[in-house]
């Protein structure tokens, strides 16, 4: 096994470390992002790494809850292509969470593939074929698993709705519209009938980014669940993956009216049936061409009440069910991406030690305290008093008043079951009322 003690890695989260330093940074997309960061970095930390990373200069004060060895802030008016790209020279290894859409995953993993650097996120092939929703379709259908159709929606100066209702005709079930490029809940709009869809589309070029590429998709009903995989190869058979089935996951995902895209809401792990869909999964995986995806990376999937698998999509990085999946698992699961050529590990067979549910909480303060005195005093009470805490409450978004301001923070519970979770969580909020803060939802 390599040894990890004093390796330099750099450890860059694209939301939290200064993606969008020139624009307002959603405090919902925030608190998910800076999360999976948190987390991340505190798995490498105790493998003993040197850890750099970046962070936007308007969340200065989360630093010191990052175990980071090094974080350089990243202003307003930086190039933050740049700053990345030197703390790509100066590390050993690099792991990269960014959005697939408009390359940007591609473009930074690419960056310190050039440099000649280790990437322990998954690598540049993975990443071309996640992103295209398209591709991965193709994908799917070229290893023969269940896949809901899908097609591209044509675009002429504007988006083609005949072309949209001759296929919701011709599939004769609801149907999503999403990004080719897309990431997690974004933008994905559900529709039912004809006149949802020709009401939609009187305003599309308002409601969908023109200078991105639309696919229409058959809507499968069922649960939507993700599989959280890390896939290595060995050293001694280079053609045969080793494929560790991390956790299945359950996702909420709440679909709104067809004028609003769906809210990702968090989830929890595992599934209620898991050893039953593990099993599945595993025979399901190794019939499949997965030597694209090298590392950690999720394929989201719908479980239909006839227990039938659907194939949604592949996620090419670590996605926000890590949060949870940590606190189930007894061994560190990015110590196993040093631990490809050890199949007899079998961690496979190795029992989850209890279970996470995973949200994001959306607050809003009624107290008399300040901005900065919430951020030098509450939040510290609130960080120890609330273990759970892996973002505290957080409001990035302007406002004339500080009271008018929506806080947004990410909890994941470590107990023995839903019904603990749900629980400890009630308890969560009360301890956020004792300090003024109230959950809308």
């Amino acid at each position: 096994m390599v040894n990890l003690k004093n390796q330099k890695i750099f450890i860059f989260e694209f939301v939290s470390g200064g993606g969008y330093n020139q624009v307002d940074i959603p405090s919902s997309l925030f608190s998910e992002a800076y999360a999976m960061l948190r987390a991340t970095i505190e798995d490498f930390f105790k493998l003993g790494f040197q850890i750099t990373t970046l962070l936007d200069i308007r969340i200065e004060f989360l630093s010191q809850y990052l175990k980071a060895d090094i974080t350089k802030l990243v202003n307003k008016n930086d190039d933050y292509i740049k700053i990345y790209t030197e703390c790509v020279k100066k590390s050993s290894y690099c792991f990269i969470i960014a959005p697939e859409f408009s390359n940007i995953l591609y473009n930074l993993t690419k960056i310190a593939k050039d440099n000649k650097k280790t990437v322990l996120s998954v690598d540049l092939e993975g990443i071309r074929l996640g992103t295209s929703k398209l591709k991965t379709y193709n994908f799917f259908l070229e290893n023969k698993v269940n896949t809901p159709q899908t097609y591209a929606i044509p675009f002429k100066k504007k988006f083609d709705l005949e072309f949209v209702l001759q296929k919701f005709d011709t599939l004769g079930c609801p149907i999503i519209i999403k990004p080719e490029d897309g990431v997690g809940s974004e933008s994905i709009f559900y529709f039912e009938t004809k006149a949802q869809i020709i009401h939609f589309f009187e305003d599309s070029n308002e409601k969908l980014d023109i200078s991105r590429n639309f696919i229409l998709q058959e809507y499968i009903d069922g649960e939507d669940l993700s599989v959280s995989i890390i896939n290595g190869v060995s050293s001694k058979k280079p053609e045969a993956m080793n494929q560790i089935i991390l956790s299945i996951n359950a996702q909420s995902i709440k679909f709104k009216d067809p004028a609003n895209d769906s809210i990702y809401l968090g989830g929890f792990t595992p599934v209620v049936d898991y050893e039953f869909l593990k099993d599945r999964l595993e025979k399901i995986l190794k019939s499949m061409d997965l030597s694209s995806f090298r590392g950690y990376f999720g394929i989201d999937f719908i479980k239909k009440a006839d227990n039938s698998i659907f194939f949604i999509e592949i996620n090419p990085r670590l996605t926000t069910s890590y949060i949870g999946i940590r606190n189930i698992l007894g061994y560190n699961p990015l110590e196993v991406l040093f631990n490809r050529d050890k199949p007899s590990l079998n961690l496979n067979r190795l029992p989850h030690q209890g279970f996470s549910k995973f949200n994001q909480l959306e607050l809003k303060y009624f107290g008399d305290k300040t901005s900065n005195e919430i951020i030098s005093i509450i939040i510290p009470k609130l960080m120890s008093l609330i273990p759970e805490i892996v973002t505290p409450p957080i409001a990035l978004s302007k406002s004339v008043m500080d009271r008018d301001l929506l806080y947004y923070c990410f909890i994941a519970t470590k107990t023995k079951d839903l019904d603990s979770s749900e629980k400890r969580i009630s308890k969560i909020i009360k301890i956020f009322n004792d300090y003024n803060f109230k959950t809308i939802k």
